[in-house]
């Protein structure tokens, strides 16, 4: 089911993982690093994708769609630990 959240409410979730989350999410899910900061708002698409997600320019950073919410259900269960 997608969810629909704010550009800024996802750089915060990201703000907020301890250190050491992205590399463990990519590594869980056999993903590159760069894909995984792709996710939260990154833009290196050299070195990782942009994978289940979609950003639409507008206030407070736009709206972010995500269709798969793997990562950002991952990301949530690590901050609140």
């Amino acid at each position: 089911m997608a969810k629909t959240i704010t550009f800024n409410e996802l750089r915060k979730i990201k703000d907020r993982l301890p250190s050491g989350s992205i590399k463990k999410i990519a590594e869980t899910l056999d993903l590159n690093e760069e894909t995984v900061r792709n996710y939260f708002g990154g833009t290196n698409f050299e070195r990782g994708e942009c994978v289940g997600i979609h950003f639409e320019q507008g206030p407070g950073g736009g709206i972010v769609t995500i269709d798969d919410t793997t990562i950002l259900d991952m990301a949530e269960k690590m901050i609140n630990r």
